[in-house]
């Protein structure tokens, strides 16, 4: 039996069980939806299992309630492929009024507008990403972001990674899939990458609504946001890279391929933070271009580990991607919110960090300790930006940061003499 490693949306599963009759777990495809399920529930059906599909196809046809019957919490894997089990369990949930019924899993995200009800109120939606450095016991998670936020003036200096540039380039090439970890050899878990590649291009993209999509305008499609990923490439720049290899793709079939592809969380683009700090006009809105996971750019963009040992600069863009992966796995139960500041005079921070009860943080992902300074930079001034237009506005006054991080790919914590924290990605924990 292998063994399970522990994932942060374990409490969280634990607290929607104990607060909503059925929970949906939501997230791109071998990303452990089902495996962590398997660890609260009490009985399983698995509608893409082979040996019984048939027969749970004709029992969901004919009395779909048949399927929810056994030991709660009910894992129904792959929910999706019979839809109607949506009304059944919100039926369920209803006739019963019971919480931690059934746990839903999907790889796609579904059009709840074919099922008769929403599940408001019955159904809680809870998004699992890719394993974070830490949950792959690669982070020491010595530093928690939790903790940066509660005790800001809490001593980092001195915590150490021992992350190698090698082990990191490794990590993000091979990427957060869990099986990818019991593979033996580094050259077979990087398979694991290449492979969810492939079955993205060849089978899901078509699959996930229905629409028969060409798996070579997938790949084309796939390998330019590689090659732009961590910038904020416009939808156009996209469309001509996909021209060069076909001239009758049109920018209407680029969106469907998009959106087919952020329906299988496989692109998620960081929306823009546009504080009203500089005139609308001067402030970047575009969407920043990313993966749910550094593997997948890496295997559109078809290099081996060892490419980026002379190219540490593109590494730098996936080093970005990586590190927005594993702040969204640690921000969850904080009920964090990632996007980005850019405005026309080069001022930025790579991510702005948001937490539901208002506080944020400015954040910067630098590779390696040369660019550090440059990054602190952004954020100090930045706040300083915004410390100077609270004063002036008679509007409602815009929040200080309440955190500035310089995220690195080096091996030293410390604490800056202008208050920002420089931790690197190889000791961060939730």
């Amino acid at each position: 039996m292998k063994t399970y490693f522990r994932r942060m949306v374990d409490d969280e599963l634990d607290l929607r069980l104990r607060s909503s009759g059925a929970v949906l777990i939501v997230g791109p495809k071998w990303c452990g939806k089902t495996t962590t399920a398997e660890q609260k529930a009490q009985s399983v059906v698995k509608m893409q299992d082979p040996d019984f599909r048939e027969s749970y196809l004709a029992t969901v046809s004919i009395k779909p309630s048949l399927l929810l019957k056994g030991e709660n919490p009910r894992l129904i894997d792959e929910w999706q492929d019979a839809p109607i089990l949506w009304d059944a369990v919100r039926t369920e949930v209803d006739r019963r009024g019971e919480d931690g019924l059934f746990i839903l899993t999907g790889s796609s995200s579904f059009d709840l507008s074919k099922t008769i009800h929403s599940g408001t109120g019955r159904i809680s939606r809870l998004k699992m990403f890719p394993m974070s450095l830490f949950e792959s016991q690669e982070s020491n998670g010595q530093i928690s972001l939790s903790k940066l936020f509660d005790a800001p003036e809490s001593d980092i200096d001195g915590i150490t990674s021992s992350l190698s540039i090698e082990q990191l380039i490794h990590a993000a090439c091979r990427g957060g899939w869990p099986a990818a970890l019991f593979k033996k050899g580094d050259d077979a878990q990087l398979v694991v990458a290449q492979d969810y590649l492939e079955n993205i291009c060849q089978t899901d993209i078509s699959t996930v609504d229905g629409v028969e999509r060409n798996p070579k305008w997938t790949k084309a499609i796939l390998k330019s946001y590689a090659r732009n990923v961590s910038t904020l490439a416009k939808t156009s720049s996209i469309h001509k890279d996909i021209l060069s290899e076909s001239d009758n793709f049109s920018i209407i079939t680029l969106d469907s391929y998009l959106n087919a592809l952020r329906r299988l969380f496989v692109i998620e683009d960081l929306d823009a933070w546009s504080p009203s700090i500089r005139s609308a006009t001067s402030i970047r809105s575009g969407k920043k271009r990313e993966f749910s996971d550094p593997s997948i750019a890496v295997a559109a963009m078809g290099v081996s580990p060892e490419y980026f040992y002379t190219d540490l600069k593109t590494f730098g863009f996936v080093f970005e991607t990586l590190c927005i992966r594993d702040l969204k796995v640690y921000s969850q139960k904080l009920r964090g919110e990632l996007s980005y500041y850019r405005d026309r005079t080069g001022l930025e921070a790579d991510a702005v960090l948001h937490l539901n009860d208002g506080r944020y943080a400015l954040i910067e992902f630098k590779l390696g300790s040369r660019e550090i300074e440059e990054g602190a930079k952004h954020l100090t001034t930045l706040k300083e930006l915004i410390r100077e237009h609270s004063k002036k506005s008679d509007q409602i006054q815009l929040r200080e940061p309440d955190l500035l991080m310089v995220v690195t790919g080096g091996q030293m914590a410390y604490t800056r003499p202008d208050g920002v924290k420089v931790v690197p990605i190889g000791c961060l924990r939730d």
